[in-house]
C-alpha cells in the first residue's frame, strides 16, 4: 500500500478550477466571434453580394474574437484563490 508521504501527495493542477472554467468562457466567446463571422453568401457563384462587407462580419466579429482571445490570456494568468490549489 502507499506510505503516508504518497497520500498526502496531491494531484496538483498549473491551474485552479475556476481558471478552467474561466477558459471555457474565454473558448465560447472565441466560437460567438466566429459565428458572426458566417454568412454573406451570394445567391449564384456568377453574381457578388455585398453582403461580406457588413458592420457585423466586418467589424464586431473581429472585435469578439480579439475579445476572447484577450479573455483567454487573463484566465491564464489568473492567480488561482488558496482554497483552489
Amino acid at each position: 500500500m502507499g506510505t503516508k508521504n504518497e497520500d498526502k501527495e496531491k494531484l496538483h493542477f498549473a491551474l485552479g478550477r475556476e481558471n478552467y472554467k474561466l477558459l471555457a468562457i474565454g473558448f465560447a466567446i472565441i466560437v460567438v466571434g466566429f459565428l458572426l463571422m458566417l454568412g454573406g453568401k451570394a445567391e449564384s457563384p456568377d453574381k457578388f453580394s455585398n453582403d461580406i462587407f457588413s458592420f457585423r462580419r466586418i467589424t464586431l466579429a473581429p472585435i469578439v474574437v480579439l475579445a476572447g482571445f484577450v479573455f483567454e490570456i487573463w484566465a491564464i494568468m489568473k492567480k488561482p484563490k488558496d482554497n483552489e490549489k
